[in-house]
């Protein structure tokens, strides 16, 4: 069980039952990050022997200062023809092209910039580690469509949404690009928070869905961070009026097959694709403050959602703004859950002075702000939502 702030929230994270480390200099944050594994310290030419030396791993731990990078890429290679391959981590500040190369041949790896901590090393491998232990057989791509909605006005839904797309890019293991998709066509902020032009000019677009595919999509996104595409439309009061429900969805169709990610920032008012939208998305994040009517707000949005898509993804309702503690009338969590009638899903920590400079500055606040709690608690929910299965509100499990 993970606490954020006074929000607890139960869920499990895949173990890591055996972990051999490579590099003297990583022993202390692996066994603080592992404490329930066996930790194994060893050496850069263990990793073409695994099978030979012992049971084999679950994952390796390997520091890239722990031998030249040539030598670093040919064992990782040979490590890749092992008949039961590990999850590996590398911790690098900026590997060689050689271990680049070598670490794709890898069913599930990952790449940790130091400095870090040992809740950067659970987290991802947590993820890497999701679904299975010793890999043998060819990596599966996920694919995630993730709507993030507003209970009310000025909830944070657009944070919420940035931070977990940037998230989602720092967590995963070969470091895909994401797609952020703001439908706010009329008033969106997502390209202003990011200090960026929106790019996607979609009027001409609308008269002829079917010629959107994913060439026109790489035209209309704007680059506004590593690993982060976003699509925007400059804010027109007409939009909704003027785009037809067949182009939102046919741009969402093609973002969800070209990425392994999307995240969408949906508007708070209803419109005429809203329904199908949400039903073709996996996960359903509702952001709410913790007052009593955005929480009775978010209860009923939730409702509403499940009573319009029974056999879709259960919505989440994630609390925004949560201070340390919590002074005067503000009701606790108990309350809070009452007044939503279902526990909450995640929490996200109240940083005011972060949020504010990452939006005057121009960006995430990861990227201003690495150390903010917003930034830990997005990225711890990112992680989790990466390593479940989707909940379904009828009970329906994912083929």
């Amino acid at each position: 069980m993970r606490v954020f702030d006074g929000v607890a929230m139960n869920g499990s994270l895949p173990p890591a039952r055996r972990v051999l480390v490579i590099g003297p200099e990583l022993e202390g944050v692996a066994r603080e990050a592992f404490i329930n594994s066996a930790v194994e310290m060893g050496e850069v030419n263990r990793l073409g022997a695994l099978s030979a030396t012992g049971p084999v791993p679950d994952l390796v731990v390997l520091s890239g200062d722990a031998a030249e990078p040539a030598v670093l890429a040919r064992a990782i290679e040979e490590l890749a023809q092992e008949p039961m391959v590990p999850a590996l981590i590398l911790s690098s500040a900026a590997p060689s092209t050689a271990v680049i190369r070598a670490l794709l041949r890898l069913s599930k790896s990952d790449v940790l910039e130091p400095p870090h901590t040992a809740a950067d090393f659970s987290f991802a491998a947590a993820c890497l580690l999701a679904g299975s232990q010793v890999m043998g057989a060819e990596p599966q791509t996920p694919h995630r469509c993730w709507a993030v909605l507003s209970a009310v006005g000025g909830a944070g839904a657009t944070t919420v949404a940035i931070e977990l797309a940037t998230a989602v890019g720092r967590l995963a293991a070969n470091r895909p690009r994401v797609a952020l998709v703001d439908l706010n066509l009329a008033d969106g902020a997502t390209a202003a928070y990011l200090g960026i032009a929106p790019n996607m000019i979609i009027g001409s677009a609308a008269l002829a869905p079917d010629r959107i595919d994913a060439d026109l999509l790489d035209v209309l996104v704007a680059k506004p961070a590593p690993q982060l595409d976003l699509l925007a439309a400059p804010r027109d009061a007409r939009a909704f009026e003027q785009i037809a429900p067949q182009t939102i969805l046919r741009i969402l169709d093609v973002a969800c097959h070209a990425y392994e990610t999307v995240i969408v920032d949906m508007p708070r008012r209803r419109e005429a694709w809203t329904i199908a939208a949400l039903g073709g998305c996996d996960e359903i994040i509702i952001v709410s403050e913790l007052t009593v009517p955005a929480l009775l707000a978010a209860r009923a949005l939730a409702e509403e959602i499940e009573r319009d898509i029974p056999d879709g993804p259960a919505p989440r309702i994630v609390l925004n703004r949560i201070a340390t503690r919590l002074f005067g009338p503000a009701p606790s969590l108990s309350e809070a859950e009452r007044a939503l009638g279902r526990a909450a899903d995640g929490g996200v920590a109240s940083d005011w002075e972060a949020a504010a400079a990452s939006v005057n500055l121009g960006g995430p606040v990861s990227q201003h702000r690495p150390k903010s709690k917003i930034v830990r608690d997005i990225e711890a929910l990112a992680g989790r939502l990466m390593c479940e299965q989707p909940r379904y509100a009828a009970g329906r499990e994912v083929a």
